[in-house]
């Protein structure tokens, strides 16, 4: 099984830039994107063999998910029923037999931090919404985590200290979701590889020169770990400031 997430900052935009191109060659089983900054209605994606979930945000042009899907889901979750975090289109869910597949746009912290403490909530809001699935069946969870893990994750670690995306705050409730239960797939397979990322500011050249931070992420129920085939970065995959990732997985 395939999974692709992206991170496609205007979905819109990225169409004009190459998006289905990508979409078609992937060929996955499921294809999440976020940032869609849509609004319903506003696009018209013709799939053919693809299930479409949308959650849109209240505020026009902002946040916004989706999932393209081969097969049909049991159920399908928008949000995670909690008001606070359920009007900015940050959540889908889906389940199937032996298995949740879960995509998500994690709130930024934004400029000095200013949400710093709602992200808070939201990680602890999101690692019980998690760990209740996990204890019902095998979870899958990918998107736009927007925070880089460790040191090894970003390539200026220390000129980024507490800066949104790499506070000790957020770095510490991610790893308080693996140690929930959850494994970075990225990791798993390749603990120790450097200049690994998958987003990259617009400014200073940083994709030409590869400065960049590993925030978009596949993480999985430790219970399916061994069923990992493998994981990947496609940073040759232009038409956003993110570039997909992928998993492989038998399930």
């Amino acid at each position: 099984m395939k999974c692709i997430s992206w991170n496609v900052n205007g979905l819109r935009a990225a169409v004009g830039k190459g998006f289905l191109d990508f979409f078609h060659q992937a060929d996955a089983d499921f294809f999440s994107v976020q940032e869609t900054k849509l609004q319903e209605g506003q696009i018209e994606l013709d799939l053919p063999g693809y299930h479409q979930f949308w959650n849109y945000a209240e505020k026009k042009g902002y946040s916004g998910v989706a999932v393209f899907a081969k097969e049909a889901p049991l159920s399908v979750q928008y949000g995670m029923g909690i008001d606070e975090h359920d009007h900015e289109g940050r959540l889908i869910t889906l389940e199937y037999p032996n298995f949740y597949y879960v995509t998500a746009y994690v709130p930024n912290s934004q400029d000095k931090n200013a949400r710093l403490d709602y992200r808070v909530r939201w990680e602890d809001d999101m690692r019980a919404f998690l760990c209740g699935l996990n204890e019902k069946k095998p979870v899958i969870f990918c998107g736009d985590l927007n925070v880089a893990h460790e040191e090894i994750d970003l390539k200026n670690p220390k000129t980024n200290v507490g800066n949104a995306g790499f506070t000790y705050e957020e770095r510490g409730k991610f790893g308080e979701l693996l140690e929930s239960g959850f494994v970075d797939s990225f990791r798993y397979f390749y603990p120790d590889t450097t200049g690994a990322y998958s987003w990259w500011s617009y400014r200073f050249n940083a994709r030409k020169n590869n400065a960049g931070w590993r925030i978009d992420y596949f993480v999985v129920s430790k219970s399916i770990a061994e069923k990992m085939q493998d994981a990947k970065i496609h940073a040759d995959v232009f038409g956003s400031d993110h570039c997909p990732v992928e998993l492989t997985i038998t399930l």
